[in-house]
């Protein structure tokens, strides 16, 4: 048996032992440390295989074997022959350069099937291409910290990693690329996807006066929103930030020191029920980078969609609302409240945006979405208010 058909069964191994809900990079870390025989090539290989039988999984009639899905959606995923395909399917090597809807008549497959939730997304959306883009795993992006360029721009060529300096501080690399032991995270870069990096162009471009601003990170997850702030304003805001699991606001502590970044303020809260703060504590800025269904990033997690049904889609509508509610009384006079999901759908968007001014006087400066689609990067949607 040759490797590519050990692959293939380590592949369906993972997959089958596969729980709906778990990363998949946790689940495939478990599998890898169970069995030590795997080299780093190996255990990319097999992860990569993965990683396309999510993207594919509702294409395939249930009556297929796993082995033959993965096999089919290798094919729909690469774009060139692989040694994988050539090895195990010749055939579907020699036509890989087709396109994808070349390759699901191909298949003689449903291509509807491709996005089972295409009725949700976004009228801004070009669902075509937003769908086609899921069959494809997005670019590593860094974001360069301020004075931090020159060095590291050369710690990368020194270590003859590829990149592309895409703008004045954003860089892609392949993804994969491990850059941990050239570079300091969170020091000299924050590793972020482009269109992360993009979620405060508006807010910097129209708050031009240098003062301290008071910023509330209600929603903080990893801090990478906070840390983007903290530089675009040099470091002239006094910060906090909440989360619902006080692990995480741990782990982002840790970030916040390798990163220079004083806190104010962290506490625990589950922002649905309440605030959790006093009722006459303002912040300038709110910064409501709320849960939601991540269907922009989807491409980079395929395993979330394969777990998606339409009850979360409802569930997470409510809850962002209920978010809003507690938050937004927060908002200081002539404050900013910016609103980000990583969402394409409606629901969680414009639908919200409307909430919002149906509810509260906020002003509505600007709403638009960051389309990754055409970067191999995230979408993502931001709205910003202003008392």
């Amino acid at each position: 048996m040759s490797r590519y058909h050990s692959y293939l069964n380590s592949a369906v191994t993972v997959i089958d032992s596969y729980t709906k809900g778990t990363p998949l990079t946790h689940h495939l870390k478990l599998f890898f440390q169970t069995d030590k025989k795997f080299g780093s090539k190996d255990r990319k290989s097999i992860s990569t295989l993965c990683y396309h039988y999510f993207r594919c999984a509702f294409l395939f009639n249930e009556t297929e074997t796993t082995e033959n899905k993965i096999v089919a959606a290798s094919f729909l995923c690469e774009n060139s022959e692989t040694e994988f395909l050539k090895n195990v399917s010749p055939e579907f090597n020699e036509l890989v350069a087709f396109s994808a809807i070349e390759k699901v008549d191909y298949l003689n497959i449903n291509a509807e099937k491709l996005f089972l939730f295409s009725d949700e997304i976004s009228s801004f959306i070009d669902k075509d291409k937003f769908t086609i883009s899921l069959l494809h795993q997005p670019d590593l992006f860094l974001r360069i910290r301020p004075k931090k360029k020159e060095q590291v721009l050369t710690k990368l060529k020194n270590s003859d990693i590829p990149f592309e300096l895409i703008e004045p501080d954003t860089l892609k690399l392949t993804n994969g690329t491990s850059v941990e032991n050239c570079l300091e995270i969170n020091k000299d870069v924050v590793i972020q996807d482009f269109n992360s990096q993009k979620v405060f162009d508006f807010l910097k471009k129209e708050k031009a006066e240098e003062k301290s601003e008071s910023v509330w990170d209600c929603c903080a997850a990893s801090g990478g929103k906070s840390i983007l702030l903290f530089d675009l304003f040099s470091g002239k805001i006094k910060l906090t930030v909440s989360d619902i699991r006080e692990n995480i606001l741990t782990n982002l502590q840790l970030r916040f020191k390798d990163a220079g970044i004083n806190l104010q303020k962290k506490f625990v809260q589950d922002l649905s029920l309440k605030s959790g703060l006093l009722l006459d504590e303002k912040f300038s800025i709110i910064i409501c980078d709320a849960p939601c269904s991540g269907s922009g990033t989807w491409s980079r997690t395929p395993e979330q969609y394969f777990s998606f049904d339409k009850i979360q889609l409802q569930q997470f509508v409510e809850k962002q609302k209920n978010i809003v509610v507690n938050t937004l009384p927060h908002l200081a006079k002539d404050g900013w409240f910016v609103y980000i999901t990583c969402s394409v759908f409606k629901a969680e968007n414009e639908d919200m945006v409307d909430f919002i001014q149906q509810h509260f006087s906020s002003q509505l400066l600007e709403m638009k979405y960051l389309k990754g689609f055409d970067k191999n990067a995230d979408s993502l949607f931001v709205a910003y208010f202003k008392n």
